[in-house]
């Protein structure tokens, strides 16, 4: 059977858009394998994941210490864990004591803080009695509230469920708490390993068309640009923004203010982290703190105002220079979609590398591939 040029040019593109599906469905087969991997021995890859992204870090000191100071590969390698750590003593001896006195107190005060809660309940439960039997609008929470008895049931059991998993999970965190103990072995296998580098991945590509290996090293060398200038902006990002807040909350009266300032900062190096739960912590405790109220809070605020706009309009333009070109809703989506992916503080750390990557894999991929294809 003869077919017609344009019945012939039909077939083509069907089997051209067959042959797109059939890719990307094995892609979304590829990822969603590898995310179930990665989330089923995410404590047994988050050790070495995080060796691998501090040794990046600190890639050009040590080549410094070892090719142009031709120092021994052992000493350098002792000369950077004690550049790392002799910065964490001299802070540890300005502020350890402080902190671990602050960290004692908190504790203490938790006890304290549920029995006030309870009687503030106990004490203010008949004006809310009240306000549902007499008040219209209470009436109307009430009504709305009857037939949802099997909701909240559902609500109690999983709360009781995952309540039970976390509690049947604590041999698994001890033995996760373990790994980490093998890290600086990580950490030194892979400062002083070639697997950095990039160059010459084309070869180990012989199967790849010469430009189809061109694209994969250029979207190699992409990612591990992204994942070191993002990391070592972010890291030093999150040190100003502890020291910002350690100093705010001092200043504005805030218990423990020290001690939450520095933990809010160091967990900023998953973007907005922190800022998310520090106003979760601060807000209640500045206005139900022994001396606190509206002043301390608004105190509280504006400093997180303040901190907010120094990290948004003067650090990260200065610091990460828009390295990562992401919108920051996109960077908090991304966050919370890679969190959930990959299972939880890994898929928050790579959040933003993964993210940048792929807007760089989907540039190339249009201008190159799709504009061919249209």
């Amino acid at each position: 059977m003869q077919l017609s040029e344009r019945q012939q040019q039909t077939i083509a593109a069907s089997l051209t858009i067959m042959a797109g599906l059939v890719i990307v469905a094995v892609l979304f087969v590829f990822f969603v394998g590898l995310a179930l991997f990665i989330r089923t021995f995410s404590d047994v890859l988050l050790p070495p994941a995080v060796a691998a992204v501090a040794a990046l870090i600190v890639q050009p000191y040590y080549d410094w210490l070892h090719s142009a100071r031709r120092i021994p590969m052992p000493v350098a390698i002792v000369l950077v864990f004690l550049s790392m750590l002799i910065p964490v003593g001299i802070f540890l001896g300005f502020f350890g004591m402080l902190i671990v006195e602050q960290i004692q107190e908190l504790v203490g005060q938790i006890p304290v803080w549920w029995n006030q809660l309870v009687t503030s309940f106990e004490k203010h439960w008949p004006d809310v009695r009240d306000f549902l039997d007499k008040n219209p609008l209470g009436q109307k929470i009430v009504h709305a509230m009857r037939g949802q008895g099997p909701l909240f049931a559902t609500g109690l059991e999983f709360f009781a469920s995952t309540s039970m998993a976390a509690g049947s999970s604590v041999a698994g965190w001890v033995a996760a708490l373990f790994s980490w103990v093998v890290t600086p072995v990580y950490f030194a296998f892979f400062l002083i390993s070639r697997w950095k580098t990039v160059n010459g991945l084309e070869n180990y590509l012989p199967f790849l068309k010469e430009e189809t290996r061109n694209d994969v090293f250029f979207l190699a060398r992409e990612f591990v640009h992204i994942l070191v200038a993002f990391f070592r902006g972010q890291i030093v990002i999150a040190i100003l923004q502890g020291l910002l807040l350690a100093i705010g909350f001092s200043i504005a009266g805030l218990e423990y203010g020290l001690l939450l300032g520095f933990l809010l900062g160091f967990l900023n190096v998953i973007p907005y982290l922190g800022s998310i739960l520090g106003i979760a912590i601060t807000l209640p405790l500045a206005y139900f703190q022994e001396g606190g109220g509206p002043v301390t809070l608004t105190f509280v605020i504006v400093v997180f105002l303040i901190v907010q706009m120094i990290e948004g309009y003067y650090l990260t333009p200065k610091i990460m220079g828009g390295r990562t070109g992401l919108h920051p809703i996109m960077i908090i989506f991304a966050i919370f979609f890679w969190g959930t992916a990959l299972g939880g503080i890994m898929g928050m750390i790579l959040a933003i590398p993964l993210t940048a990557f792929l807007v760089v894999f989907w540039r190339l991929a249009k201008e190159k591939y799709i504009a061919e294809l249209v």
